[in-house]
C-alpha cells in the first residue's frame, strides 16, 4: 500500500514506513528464482519519492546484471582486486611499479569514490591535476593501471561501464631528453673506464655494439666469440650472440632484438682482459656470466649506475646528466654522423623498423641526406654557366594629351 493509505499500480511493488529505521522502503519483485523462490530488490529513503528514486536505481542495476554488492564497491576495491589478481606472469618489478604508482596516485585520489559514482569528468579532473607534475609517459601508465581495474570490475558485473575508457591522456611534463656523447666525450669515457676491467669492458662493449643495458647484463661467455672463424666460408669475425636479456623469461625486447653483433677490436680486447682478470681473481661465474658482480652473480640496474656514475665524474663529466642508456644513444649518434643508413643502425640496434629509430633516437640521427647532392655533383660537374646577357629595356615616352 502507498503512503496515504491508496493502492499501487500492479507491477510497482510496496512502499512502507518502517518504524525501527524511521525511513520509508519500497520493495519489488524482479523475479524467481529456478526454484521458485521470489528476488526482491528494496530501496529506502527519507520520503516516499527517495524510496521510490532509490528502488528504480537499484532496479535498473539489477536489470543491468550488475551483482547485488556491486553498490559498495570503490574505486580502491577495483584496483587492489586488478593489483592482486589480473598482473598473472608479469615479472615482480613490475608488479611493484604498478602497486606503487596506483597507491602513490590512484587510490589515494580516487580510492573512496564508489564505481557506480565514478564519472568521465572525475577521471579527467585527476588525470589534468596528476599533468603538473608527472610526465605524459607516467599518466599513460596511470590510465592503463586505472583502465584495466575497472574493466576486470566490469567484467565481475560490478560497474555497468567503463568511464576511464572514454578519457584521453593529457599531455604531462617533459621528461628527460636523452642525449648522446659526441667523439672527445666517448673517448674520454672510454680512457676513464679503462682502471676497472669489468666496467671498462662494459662500456666498451655497451658504446660500440649499441646492446641495450638490460641485453649485456644476461651475456653469458657461451655467446661471446672472441676470436671468429676467418678460415670458415664467408669468414665470421668476432662477435656476440645478442640473444638474451634480464627481462622475465629471459627474452629479449622483440623477436628483432635477438640478433648477432660483429665485435670491433676494442671489444675483444677489453673482453679479454675481462676474462683474464676474472681467471686470475677467481671471481669466473659458475653460471658463465659476463659482467658478473664480485661474488658471480648477475649485476644489477642499481649496480651498473653506481659504477657508470664514477666513470663518467672521472672522464671530466657531470654525473648528472649521464645514464647507461645514452650509449646506446651515443653509438647511433656516432654511426649517424659518418653516413651510416638509418635500416643499417635499425639492425644494429635491434629495431624491427626504422619507424621507432626515427623516433626514440630523432636527435642523434643526422637531419642532413647526404646521397642526392652527391650523384647531382656526379652527373653535373664543373660550375655553373654565367647568366645570359640580357638587353637593356628601352625607354617608352608617354603619350601626348
Amino acid at each position: 500500500m502507498a503512503g496515504d493509505g491508496s493502492r499501487r499500480p500492479r507491477g510497482e511493488g510496496s512502499i512502507y514506513w518502517d518504524e525501527k529505521r524511521q525511513r520509508f522502503l519500497a520493495a519489488v519483485t524482479v523475479g524467481y528464482t529456478p526454484a521458485g523462490k521470489r528476488i526482491m530488490r528494496r530501496g529506502s529513503g527519507k520520503t516516499e519519492a527517495a524510496a521510490r528514486a532509490k528502488l528504480k536505481e537499484v532496479v535498473r542495476e539489477y536489470e543491468a546484471g550488475l551483482t547485488t554488492n556491486a553498490r559498495n564497491q570503490t574505486v580502491r576495491h577495483a584496483v587492489e582486486d586488478w593489483l592482486a589478481y589480473g598482473l598473472h606472469g608479469r615479472a615482480q618489478r613490475t608488479v611493484d611499479k604498478y602497486r606503487i604508482l596506483c597507491q602513490t596516485h590512484i587510490i589515494s585520489a580516487l580510492g573512496a569514490r564508489k564505481l557506480r559514482d565514478l564519472t568521465a569528468t572525475d577521471v579527467d579532473r585527476w588525470l589534468a591535476q596528476k599533468a603538473k607534475t608527472l610526465s605524459t609517459r607516467t599518466l599513460r601508465e596511470l590510465h592503463q593501471c586505472l583502465n584495466r581495474s575497472i574493466n576486470r570490475a566490469m567484467a565481475r558485473d560490478l560497474v555497468a561501464r567503463n568511464v576511464v575508457a572514454l578519457c584521453a591522456v593529457p599531455r604531462g611534463r617533459p621528461g628527460r631528453p636523452s642525449k648522446s656523447l659526441d667523439f672527445a666525450q666517448a673517448d674520454a669515457l672510454l680512457r676513464a673506464a679503462a682502471s676497472t676491467a669489468l666496467f671498462h669492458a662494459y662500456v666498451t662493449v655497451s658504446l660500440l655494439t649499441g646492446a641495450r643495458t638490460e641485453e649485456l647484463r644476461a651475456l653469458t661467455w657461451d655467446h661471446v666469440d672472441p676470436d671468429g672463424r676467418p678460415d670458415a666460408d664467408p669468414p665470421r669475425p668476432p662477435s656476440i650472440d645478442v640473444w638474451r636479456s634480464v627481462r622475465e623469461g629471459g627474452d629479449t625486447k622483440t623477436p628483432k632484438s635477438r640478433r648477432t653483433l660483429a665485435l670491433p677490436g676494442r671489444c675483444v680486447e677489453a673482453l679479454r682482459r675481462l676474462r683474464e682478470h676474472q681467471t686470475a681473481k677467481g671471481t669466473f661465474s659458475d653460471t658463465g656470466i659476463v659482467f658478473a658482480s664480485a661474488t658471480g652473480t648477475e649485476l644489477d640496474a642499481a649496480n651498473v649506475r653506481r659504477a657508470f656514475r664514477r666513470i663518467v665524474a672521472q672522464a671530466g663529466l657531470n654525473p648528472a646528466d649521464w645514464t647507461p642508456r645514452e650509449l646506446r644513444h651515443s653509438f647511433v649518434s656516432l654511426l649517424s654522423d659518418h653516413g651510416v643508413p638509418i635500416e643499417k643502425i635499425a639492425d644494429l640496434v635491434g629495431h624491427s623498423g626504422t619507424t621507432v629509430t626515427e623516433k626514440v633516437y630523432r636527435h642523434q640521427l643526422r637531419p642532413v641526406l647526404l646521397t642526392g647532392a652527391v650523384v647531382m655533383d656526379q652527373i653535373f660537374r664543373g660550375p655553373l654557366p654565367p647568366p645570359p646577357t640580357l638587353p637593356e629595356p628601352t625607354k617608352r615616352q608617354a603619350p601626348r594629351r
